[in-house]
């Protein structure tokens, strides 16, 4: 595997985010139950969160709301790279999509509702494909600032 990569220029010229197959739910439960198999937990005060596919929460009876495609960007991004999730998620909100975002050590992975799946991934390939030419400048400065640019 490359080194993690940390410049935001190479980061979103090399995403090629690449689209899951299937529909994964996020659910809660006071312990995985047998059957379930994670695709992401977060413990919380309330309940531990599962993503997982939506055949498993279904099969066990797991209660859900929202159904999701899983993206997965392919680049090795570091986990202390700056501007990513932020550039990520503002191209889908200007689509009006939701964007749950988690890192994992080697990827990001994208949550978003099952329906505009692809089209994000598209959204995400033209990105992609601007930033190798210089065409979209990151949403911050080297200050941190927002740039509107």
């Amino acid at each position: 595997m490359t080194a993690a990569e940390h410049d935001l220029t190479r980061l979103l010229t090399g995403m090629e985010p690449e689209l899951r197959p299937g529909r994964y739910v996020f659910t809660r439960a006071e312990r995985i139950p047998q059957g379930v198999h994670p695709i992401v937990t977060v413990a919380e005060d309330e309940a531990l969160t599962i993503v997982c596919p939506q055949e498993q929460a279904d099969a066990t009876g797991l209660p859900y709301d929202y159904v999701a495609a899983w993206i997965t960007l392919r680049v090795h991004s570091a986990l202390h790279a700056v501007g990513l999730t932020a550039t990520v998620a503002g191209v889908l909100a200007e689509a009006d999509m939701s964007c749950n975002i988690v890192a994992g050590y080697y990827h990001d992975h994208l949550f978003v509702s099952h329906a505009d799946g692809p089209r994000a991934v598209d959204l995400l390939r033209s990105v992609a494909a601007r930033s190798a030419t210089g065409t979209v400048p990151p949403p911050y400065g080297p200050s941190g600032a927002i740039s509107r640019s």
